[in-house]
C-alpha cells in the first residue's frame, strides 16, 4: 500500500477537476469544490468503499458544518488510519479550516492511496448513497433519546417575555453589525482570491519541477555532476534545511575527482613521451 508518497511523486500533480470527478463518480455526489470535503466524511466513505466494513458508517456526520463536528470525523478517520496501519500523519487543525491547498493535497494523497488497493478498481457492490443513508438513520435512533430529553427539560422552564422577543425582531440587526459583516465578506472574498493566485502560482513551479526530475533521471547523464547535484536538491528530505550545500559540495568533490583524472592522465602522457626520446 502506496501510504507514504512523496511530494515529486505523480499523485501530486492529479487536477482540481479530476479529483472531483473521482468523488462524485464513486460516492454518488456533487461535490464542485475540493474545500466542500474539508469535513472528512467524503474521505471516511472514500475508505468504506475500499475497505468495506473497516469504517463505522454511523458515525460519520455528513451534514457537519462547524469544526468541532468535522474533528469527529478525522476522529474516526484515525482510528481507520490505525487500523489500516496507515502511517500518513492526519493535519486535522489545517483540513478543517477548508483551506482549499490542504485539501487538495490529501485528496491527492487519498485517490494515489484507494487507487494503490486492487488496482483502483471499484467495488461494484457498494451502494454509497445506501452506506450514507444507513449511517443516518442509526444516528437518529441513538440521538432521538437525548432530542426528547432536552424538550423535556425545556418544558420545565417557562417560556421567554413574547414583548422582548417581538421587539428585537422589529428593531432587526444594527447597522454596525451589517457593516462588520459586509467587511468581513470582503475580506474572505479578497483570501480567496489570493489562494487561487498562490495555487495557480503552486502548480506552475510544479509542473517546472517536474520537468527537470524527469530531465535529470535521463541515463545518458547520471554521471554528469551538475545532474547528481540537482538530483541531491529535488530528494532531499529535510523540509527544515536548504540543501544547496550538500549539492554544492558534492559538486565540488566531483569536480576535484575529474581535475585528478585529468592530472594522472598528464602525468601518463609526460612518462609515455619521456620513454619515447629516451628510446631515440
Amino acid at each position: 500500500m502506496a501510504t507514504n508518497i512523496g511530494m515529486m511523486d505523480s499523485a501530486y500533480f492529479v487536477g482540481r477537476n479530476e479529483l472531483l470527478s473521482w468523488i462524485n463518480d464513486r460516492l454518488h455526489l456533487n461535490l464542485s469544490r475540493v474545500e466542500e470535503a474539508a469535513s472528512g466524511a467524503v474521505q471516511c466513505q472514500m475508505l468504506d468503499m475500499t475497505f468495506p466494513g473497516v469504517v463505522p458508517m454511523h458515525k460519520v456526520n455528513f451534514d457537519a458544518k462547524n469544526e468541532y463536528e468535522m474533528i469527529q470525523n478525522y476522529k474516526v478517520l484515525q482510528d481507520v488510519f490505525n487500523k489500516l496501519k496507515i502511517t500518513k500523519p492526519l493535519e486535522i487543525n489545517r483540513l478543517v479550516k477548508g483551506r482549499p491547498l490542504d485539501n487538495l493535497e490529501f485528496l491527492q494523497w487519498l485517490k494515489r492511496f484507494c487507487d494503490s488497493i486492487n488496482g483502483g478498481i471499484m467495488n461494484e457492490n457498494y451502494n454509497p448513497v445506501d452506506r450514507r443513508s444507513r449511517g443516518g438513520k442509526e444516528r437518529s435512533v441513538k440521538g432521538s433519546s437525548k432530542i426528547s430529553k432536552s424538550l423535556q427539560t425545556n418544558n420545565n422552564h417557562p417560556p421567554p417575555n413574547s414583548s422582548s422577543v417581538g421587539l428585537s425582531k422589529a428593531l432587526g440587526p444594527k447597522p454596525a453589525k451589517a457593516v462588520e459583516v459586509q467587511a468581513l465578506l470582503k475580506e474572505l472574498a479578497d483570501l480567496k482570491l489570493s489562494v487561487d493566485l498562490l495555487e495557480k502560482e503552486r502548480d506552475f513551479y510544479f509542473s517546472k519541477l517536474r520537468d527537470v526530475e524527469i530531465l535529470c533521471q535521463t541515463p545518458e547523464l547520471d554521471d554528469v555532476p551538475i545532474v547528481g547535484a540537482v538530483k541531491k536538491i529535488l530528494y532531499a528530505t529535510d523540509a527544515n534545511e536548504s540543501a544547496l550545500e550538500d549539492a554544492q559540495e558534492y559538486l565540488n568533490q566531483s569536480r576535484g575527482v575529474e581535475a585528478e583524472d585529468e592530472g594522472n592522465g598528464e602525468q601518463e602522457e609526460e612518462k609515455e613521451k619521456t620513454q619515447s626520446l629516451s628510446c631515440d
